[in-house]
């Protein structure tokens, strides 16, 4: 054996020492660069909500000078492009109400039961061949959906209603829960897998079924997440543009009747902002009037689901 000098062991202590400050430092470094990446990331979020928020409200503030908020949300006619111009909002606010009414109609129920059957029911591999195909469904272009609902839909509504016109928001409200399905389903699922396998467990002691289980236990521990899921369904059929677009008619019509043609918030936005408006002139500047409209009914969806969130938030 090899002895080692006093000398020499006394001088490797403070080089290793040395090392170990050395990577530690390092480590230090790169996680602060990690960490002030991801503060630029969100500080680009917030700056970029700024800026919309900004835009929408210095536009409006000049269309308000112009027009009576009043009229804007009273008046029962929209015609801002003609000679007698009319202001009111609620004739796009009952198109866009209406048909994501139908569509949460469709999307909140089918994919609560498809998500409670992936999690609690389905086998594994069922499970792994069925999630992939509804999250494809999520990545189908909406234009693809808008001329489904058009040239299929349509079609398949007239053959049992056949006073039904041609343009409707029955057609695009059905398209979009299609649509919508994957959003709630994916996230809603999520939750209940989050739910601890013991409270399951307790459920099953008790003599429970597994569907009494899903419905009594892991729905209700997971409504937080469930409600989440929910509320982006909302924002998400509130703010679908081409589908309406293409099979709702674009027709600026005061009703509630899903049967009738009409135009919604986003279908107008589009429809002036393609158009040949002179920027700065009223009509134009209704579409920041819309976009805000647009911006705090689906603020208010997002605060009341935060609220029901923190109301019914389990803790485990």
């Amino acid at each position: 054996m090899s002895a080692v000098a006093p000398g020499a062991s006394s001088t490797m202590l403070p080089q290793a020492t040395s090392a170990r400050l050395a990577q530690r430092r390092a480590r230090v470094l790169k996680e602060r660069a990690i960490e002030s990446v991801l503060f630029l990331a969100a500080l680009v979020s917030v700056f970029t909500t700024i800026g919309i928020v900004y835009i929408l409200v210095k536009e409006s503030v000049v269309f308000f000078q112009q027009v009576s908020i009043v009229d804007f949300l009273t008046d029962t006619q929209w015609t801002p492009l003609f000679d007698d111009a009319h202001y009111g909002i609620m004739v796009l606010l009952s198109g866009t109400l209406t048909s994501s009414l139908v569509a949460l109609a469709i999307a909140i129920p089918l994919g609560t039961v498809i998500a409670i059957y992936l999690s609690e029911f389905a086998p594994f591999k069922v499970r792994e061949i069925a999630k992939p195909f509804l999250e494809l469904l999520g990545g189908v272009p909406t234009i693809v959906y808008g001329f489904f609902a058009l040239v299929f839909v349509t079609p398949i509504l007239q053959w049992f209603y056949p006073e039904l016109p041609g343009f409707n928001l029955l057609s695009a409200g059905i398209v979009m829960g299609i649509m919508i399905i994957p959003y709630v389903s994916s996230i809603s699922e999520d939750a209940m897998r989050a739910v601890p396998m013991n409270l399951r467990e307790g459920s099953y002691a008790m003599g429970a079924t597994r569907f009494q289980t899903a419905v009594n236990v892991v729905v209700p521990a997971a409504f937080s997440g469930i409600a989440s899921a929910y509320i982006l369904g909302i924002s998400r059929a509130v703010g679908e543009t081409m589908i309406l677009a293409i099979a709702a008619g674009m027709q600026p019509n005061l009703t509630f009747n899903p049967l009738e043609p009409a135009a919604t918030i986003t279908a107008y936005i589009v429809q002036v902002a393609l158009g040949d408006l002179p920027h700065g002139s009223v009509g134009y500047q209704t579409i920041f009037a819309a976009g805000l409209t647009l911006m705090l009914f689906t603020l208010a969806c997002n605060i009341g689901g935060h609220v029901l969130r923190k109301k019914f938030r389990e803790t485990y």
